[in-house]
C-alpha cells in the first residue's frame, strides 16, 4: 500500500504560483510513475501532469509552460509547481501513483492504483 497527501493548495490570484506536494508513506515511490490530476465542479477527473521515476514527464496542452512536475525519491515526495494560474485552474488536484515499476507515463486515471485525497486550488480572476 501507498499513502499518499497533497498540500500546498490555497487561493491566489490570477497570474500568482502555488506549488504543490505529494508526500507518500508505506511503499516507496522510487520506481513508480507519479502523476497529478484535478477536477472541478461538475467535470471530470483530468489530467495534469506525469512523471517517471528515470525523470521524463509529460503534461496537458492546457498547462504546458505553466506547471512543472518534479520528484524527490529521496523524500518520497513529488511536486507540482503551478505558476501564470488561471481562473480556469480552478479544481481539487489530486496526486496519484502507479502500481510497480514502470517507465510509462500513463493519463487516464485508472491506469493509478493509488490516490491522495486532493488539496483545493482556488485562482480568482
Amino acid at each position: 500500500q501507498v499513502q499518499l497527501v497533497e498540500s500546498g493548495g490555497g487561493l491566489v490570484q490570477a497570474g500568482g504560483s502555488l506549488r504543490l506536494s505529494c508526500a507518500a508513506s508505506g511503499r516507496t515511490l522510487s520506481k513508480r510513475t507519479m502523476g497529478w490530476f484535478r477536477q472541478a465542479p461538475g467535470k471530470e477527473r483530468e489530467f495534469v501532469a506525469n512523471i517517471n521515476w528515470p525523470g521524463s514527464s509529460t503534461y496537458a496542452d492546457s498547462v504546458k509552460g505553466r506547471f512543472t512536475i518534479t520528484r524527490d525519491n529521496a523524500k518520497n515526495t513529488v511536486y507540482l509547481q503551478m505558476d501564470s494560474l488561471k481562473p480556469e485552474d480552478t479544481a481539487v488536484y489530486y496526486c496519484a501513483a502507479a502500481a510497480g515499476i514502470s517507465f510509462g507515463l500513463p493519463v487516464k486515471p485508472d491506469e493509478y492504483n493509488f490516490w491522495g485525497q486532493g488539496t483545493q486550488v482556488t485562482v480568482s480572476s
